[in-house]
């Protein structure tokens, strides 16, 4: 691989190739095309990837930590249970992905998207998504502890069971969210943001209460 980028007259283009296991780490891959590639336990750590872009890449339990993925794309990819500790992720989207499990401890996160992505159990813990419009993300028992939903748009997404510590939501549109699962300590939370009649019967019940 060093040898293929110092003779690299413009960016690299990898379709079908199978880099599992394989030790990227450090490796300046700015720009790169990743197109139905395999990086089952690949690492990544400290790796230059800004705009590269990720098409259809299976990466399950692969380490991006301190990489720097700035501008990168990553269209319906399977991450799941991958590491993005502490990595550069400004602009960078994720589309179509699969992140279950994920770890996006300390990233730095400025207009970072997610569209369409099953996040199930995954660390998101301080993320911002600050009057972001949210569309088919599922992060259902997610540690979403910290982040910033405030005058956020949901829809067609599910934080049932998610942790839910220090999160703020007001001003949030919840009524395209499943919000079921909400804990007692929690329910204070939502304050001042907005939900559905179903929604606001389903919370009663939550809590233990009937509605007449």
């Amino acid at each position: 691989m060093t040898e293929l980028l110092a003779q690299a007259a413009g960016p690299l283009v990898f379709d079908g190739c199978d880099f599992n296991g394989a030790d990227l780490s450090r490796l300046d891959l700015q720009d790169a095309q990743f197109r139905n590639c395999s990086l089952v336990e690949t690492s990544l750590y400290a790796a230059k990837l800004s705009r590269s872009s990720w098409h259809r890449c299976r990466g399950g339990q692969s380490d991006f930590e301190s990489a720097d993925a700035v501008d990168a794309r990553f269209e319906g990819c399977d991450f799941n249970n991958t590491t993005w500790r502490r990595a550069k992720l400004a602009s960078a989207t994720f589309r179509e992905c699969k992140l279950t499990g994920a770890s996006f401890e300390e990233v730095a996160h400025l207009a970072l998207s997610f569209a369409d992505s099953r996040m199930v159990g995954a660390d998101l813990r301080r993320l911002s998504f600050y009057k972001t419009r949210l569309v088919g993300l599922d992060f259902q028992d997610a540690d979403l502890s910290g982040c910033d939903f405030r005058e956020a748009v949901f829809e067609q997404c599910s934080i049932r069971n998610a942790h839910l510590k220090d999160t703020r939501f007001h001003g949030a549109d919840l009524r395209g969210a499943d919000i079921s699962g909400v804990k007692l300590g929690n329910a204070a939370m939502f304050k001042g943001a907005i939900i559905s009649a179903r929604q606001a019967a389903e919370l009663m019940l939550e809590l233990g209460l009937l509605v007449g």
